[in-house]
């Protein structure tokens, strides 16, 4: 068996990730894979810790709403249920493979799932089980890349996992739109921030930056990149806080 080599990780999903070839509402089909990809990584590996934050950009999106005259925090809010909704989508399709899941939501929701405790949520990881974020940090102007740095300090995860939406790394442009866009296969969060590079927001770069947090930005799409990047492949790139 291969060795890994992160034992807890934080994966970071994009609402859009699990939106599927429509780009919007959820994929029951995507959500599937995601789910049985994680499935066999926990079959493989029980000894592997997953915790999960996903957007919720795939159902609502706060800032283009505040832009339109909603306000803003309103429209933040309503953009953390939909991680919720996505979060008990994934939850549905991991139980259904075979994997123990807990949703612990920042915004009480004690009917569909457990209000978010530190110790708790370690607590599930411990015990085998995987555990999805919902409901952002639980305020509003704060976003989800800001929750998965949080939370994977929170619970001393060893790397956060970013699953992009069919981009395979970190690029000086857009490689959608470049064809001769460069992909990097390694940064430190400095370089990040100097070169202006689109891959988190500042909030969440500062915070990844101070805990020291490796991160591995990798392409979701591909299936067994989730796996890859938890034995430490040479998939994607990897930033740190320091070379």
């Amino acid at each position: 068996m291969t060795e890994i080599k992160f034992h807890r990780v934080l994966l970071k999903l994009s609402g859009e990730a699990l939106a599927g070839p429509g780009g919007s509402g959820i994929d029951l089909t995507t959500v599937k894979r995601v789910a049985n990809e994680l499935a066999e990584i926990k079959r493989a590996y029980p000894q592997v810790q997953i915790a999960i934050v996903n957007g919720g950009g795939n159902l609502w999106r706060g800032e283009p709403a505040a832009k339109a005259g909603m306000d803003r925090a309103r429209a933040d809010y309503i953009g953390m249920l939909g991680t919720v909704m996505n979060a008990l989508s994934l939850a549905d399709a991991l139980e259904q493979a075979g994997v123990v899941t807990r949703v612990l939501t920042a915004i009480e929701m004690r009917q569909i799932a457990e209000p978010y405790i530190r110790g708790r949520a370690i607590r599930h990881l411990e015990k085998g089980r995987i555990v999805i974020f919902g409901a952002g940090t639980g305020s509003p102007y704060f976003s989800t890349d800001t929750t998965a740095a949080l939370r994977a300090a929170e619970i001393n995860a060893d790397a956060i996992l970013m699953g992009k939406n069919g981009v395979d790394g970190v690029y000086d442009s857009d490689p959608r739109k470049n064809n001769e866009a460069i992909k990097f296969t390694e940064l430190t969060y400095d370089e990040v921030l100097r070169k202006d590079l689109k891959v988190m927001d500042s909030t969440a770069g500062a915070m990844a930056k101070d805990t020291d947090m490796p991160l591995v930005v990798f392409n979701l799409n591909e299936a067994g990149n989730i796996q890859k990047a938890i034995e430490g492949q040479d998939i994607g790139t990897v930033i740190k806080g320091s070379k």
